[in-house]
Parts: structure tokens; C-alpha cells; sequence
């Protein structure tokens, strides 16, 4: 059976040239990132050579490593004009990934094509990955709406990521990681439960970094809320990035084993270290192989 990381970042020569020939955020000047909102950060190098990646993939046990565009590069809520070369250099990057890579496509979500993402999918990507922000409200979903028919009719899964970071870069490094992206998922999870899914009875979803913790506000949500949408969603699913085991096994008593899927945000985070957050055996399948096959499948 493959053992599976739904979330990896790992950017190749196409969209780093793409990055490097902007003048605005985003943009790359050598290997230092400039973003809005946040602090010029030094990007390795090695963190993105395709064969040191493999290799760790190897080294983590993986036989599939999903990544996806950095979706708080903001690139998705670029106009289309501009986002078309990142969103076209990326595809084309990671269409070409070598084993164990997949990917998840991405999409502009300021102006929705949803032909230009067809196109996308069509290169034999899993699923889509949108920008938190871009669902947070009823405007959201019916912005993209184009994008999430799209693959309901494909039968894929959407990949819900935390997107730009609202407000200024004066704070600590760690600030939006902590804060704005966090909010994102949590606001992204409540949203998909009231907006998403009567929109989109058959869409298979995973949010981001356990989804800000969102699920662990289950009893304030059916104590609070009209009790329709507080049992657990079988399509809902969290990807558990930077967390442990304190985190994961919270969200397991809250949603059941069944909805947690392995996911490292490597570069930027590492895979655990012991498989399964010490759940056990079990759980380790659960969240590496069958999991993440049904998120990417529909089937058991």
C-alpha cells in the first residue's frame, strides 16, 4: 500500500524564473521572497532541488508526495493577467515532477476561469487547491462556485490551504503562521460547513494545519449553532502540518481517526517522527495510506 504526504511545497525552474521577473509581491530577488504582509524571508536553495526532495520523500517512507503551490504568495488573488504566467509556470513545473510526486493544481480565484483550470486538471493532477480566504464567506462560494463543479463532476478533491497574510510585516516571524493563517482555516472549516457543503453535497474536502483546530470547537458549535451541520462530514478531511500528537489526537476524539490525512508542509515543517503521533499502529495507516486514499479516490 503507498504511503501518502498530501502537502509539500516544492517549486521548480519555470516558476522560480516566473517569481524572479516580477517587480511587485510576489516576487523573488535572487533567493529572498517579498511578499505583502510579511518580511522578506531567505529561501534555501536546497530546499527546493528536486532530487534532495526525492530523496527524503524516499527517507520518509512515502510512496506519493502531493505538492501545491504556496498559496500565501498570493499569486491565486493576483488579477488574471498576472497570475496566468505563475499559475501556467507552475503547472508546468509540476507536471513534470519526477516519482513519487503528484500535485494539487491551482486556480485563480479573483478571476475564476473555470476552463483555464479544466485545462489544469487535465494534466493529471489530484485535485484542486484553493486559497483559504477565497471560501471564508457565502461571496466566496459563489464566486467559485465554476471551480468546485468543476470537480464535483471530476469526482476530485479540494485542498483548502491558508492564503495571504492579512495586515502589515512588523510583527515576529512566526506571527502569520500562528495568526492570520490560523484564522484562515478555522473561519475556512465553519464556512464550508454552512456555505460548501449545501452547494456541493458531493465534494471531497481536506483543510490545512488540522484546519486552524477548528473541529475541537464541536460542542461550542452544536451548543451555539441550530445542531443541522455539527456530526462529522465523511468527505471533510484535515491534513495534520505542524502539529503532534497533543493536536492530532484532540482532532481524532473530535472527528474519528477516519479524517485525519498525513501532511508535512515540507519545506517548512518536517513529517513526525514517529508515525501515527503515537496513536499507534492503526492510526498510522489510517492517516498515511487508507485515509489519504479515500480523500484522493472516494474509495475505500
Amino acid at each position: 500500500m503507498t504511503s501518502v504526504d498530501v502537502h509539500q511545497h516544492l517549486w521548480g525552474r519555470s516558476f522560480v524564473a516566473a517569481l524572479r521577473a516580477r517587480e511587485e509581491p510576489p516576487f523573488l530577488d535572487g533567493w529572498t521572497l517579498h511578499l505583502a504582509g510579511e518580511a522578506p524571508y531567505r529561501v534555501p536553495p536546497a530546499d527546493h532541488d528536486v532530487v534532495r526532495r526525492a530523496d527524503l520523500a524516499a527517507g520518509d517512507g512515502l510512496g506519493r508526495a502531493l505538492v501545491s503551490l504556496s498559496s500565501p504568495l498570493g499569486v491565486e488573488w493576483l488579477p488574471a493577467d498576472q497570475a496566468r504566467p505563475l499559475l501556467d509556470a507552475y503547472h508546468e513545473d509540476a507536471a513534470g515532477l519526477p516519482e513519487p510526486f503528484g500535485a494539487w493544481a491551482a486556480a485563480c480565484v479573483r478571476d475564476v476561469d473555470a476552463g483555464a483550470a479544466a485545462a489544469a486538471l487535465d494534466l493529471g493532477f489530484a485535485g484542486l487547491q484553493l486559497p483559504a480566504d477565497a471560501l471564508a464567506d457565502a461571496a466566496g462560494y459563489a464566486r467559485c462556485a465554476p471551480l468546485l463543479d468543476l470537480l464535483e463532476e471530476r469526482d476530485l478533491p479540494l485542498f483548502l490551504h491558508p492564503g495571504p497574510a492579512a495586515g502589515g510585516s512588523e510583527g515576529p516571524g512566526w506571527w502569520p503562521a500562528m495568526v492570520p493563517y490560523v484564522h484562515q482555516m478555522h473561519a475556512a472549516w465553519f464556512a464550508f460547513r454552512a456555505f460548501g457543503r449545501p452547494r456541493h453535497p458531493r465534494l471531497r474536502v481536506c483543510f490545512a494545519l488540522l484546519a486552524g483546530l477548528a473541529p475541537l470547537h464541536g460542542e461550542r458549535f452544536a451548543a451555539r449553532g441550530d445542531g443541522s451541520l455539527a456530526g462529522v462530514d465523511p468527505d471533510m478531511y484535515v491534513e495534520t502540518s505542524s502539529y503532534g500528537p497533543t493536536g492530532v489526537e484532540a482532532t481524532v476524539r473530535a472527528l474519528g481517526v477516519n479524517a485525519v490525512v498525513q501532511g508535512s508542509d515540507r519545506p517548512y515543517a518536517s513529517p513526525p517522527e514517529h508515525p501515527g503521533f503515537g496513536l499507534g499502529g492503526p492510526a498510522a495507516y489510517a492517516f498515511r495510506v487508507s485515509n489519504p486514499r479515500r480523500l484522493l479516490t472516494g474509495k475505500e
